[in-house]
């Protein structure tokens, strides 16, 4: 139904191939299903995405290997590799405030981050933002390349944002409110918000570093563009894409540290 509605593409949960690591991460799923669900979007003829989560308090460098592994074994389009945000309000915050599981570790996630650009690199996917990675340049998520250009997007469903129009709105999380408000004939936007240019500029640099295709330095500042060089001495940005191109374009070492560089970019 979604091909014939016109949907080229899904993202799958996967998260993990390990099951005590998806139970930490409260995830319900069985990992066999994950192929199931590949396999059943490719006979509908939709590319496939794999989302995966490193840095699970408990998670090995094995247990993250054996989920790069099974992911790449259902051949998807493309991939997406998050490091852990321990988010306020969940169950996981509450048990590393009591002390019951570790906070992530960062020296943890960059291992684990080396090794997935690794394993993905040598099964022949390339990495074009920081957290994602596809087969082939036609395997870019489109959707995805429209929020870290600040294009437009309409967010439908519970807990979904849009951006149309410079205008900012998420809509109520719980799905029996949205359904409600649907049913009356109501919005479902919970909150909207108007970014002013300053934000705006600090977006455009937040997530225009983070692609392999760089950031104009000519959208930054005197200040940042002061920045640029001591960064590429500290190896955190490219050397030949900043001169010949005037680009900001992340080495391997800045995509592990990519919030030092915008933080530097932005200057005081």
């Amino acid at each position: 139904m979604l091909a014939e509605g016109g949907f080229t593409r899904v993202s799958i949960g996967m998260q993990s191939a390990v099951p005590h690591v998806l139970r930490t991460l409260d995830r319900t799923h069985d990992p066999a299903r994950v192929g199931t669900a590949v396999v059943a979007a490719r006979a509908a003829g939709i590319a496939t995405s794999l989302d995966l989560i490193y840095g699970t308090p408990g998670e090995s460098l094995e247990d993250w290997r054996t989920s790069l592994d099974a992911a790449l074994a259902h051949e998807p389009d493309h991939v997406s590799a998050y490091a852990l945000v321990v988010e306020e309000g969940t169950r996981m915050a509450v048990q590393v405030r009591r002390g019951e599981l570790p906070a992530p570790d960062g020296d943890d996630e960059a291992d684990k981050y080396e090794l997935a650009d690794s394993v993905l690199a040598q099964a022949g996917y390339d990495w074009y933002e920081v957290s994602n990675w596809s087969r082939t340049p036609a395997g870019r998520c489109r959707h995805n390349e429209g929020y870290w250009r600040g294009g437009s997007w309409w967010g439908v469903g519970p807990g979904a944002h849009g951006h149309v129009g410079g205008v900012r709105w998420w809509n109520v999380k719980h799905p029996r409110a949205y359904a409600a408000r649907l049913a009356a004939g109501e919005s479902p936007a919970a909150g909207r918000e108007v970014l002013t240019d300053e934000q705006r500029h600090d977006e455009e640099v937040l997530l225009g570093v983070r692609l392999r295709d760089g950031l104009d330095l000519g959208r930054l500042d005197g200040a940042g563009r002061t920045a640029v060089a001591g960064l590429v001495a500290d190896g955190l940005l490219e050397g030949a894409p900043a001169v010949r191109d005037r680009r900001a374009v992340l080495t391997l070492r800045g995509r592990l540290l990519a919030d030092t560089v915008v933080r530097r970019l932005l200057g005081p």
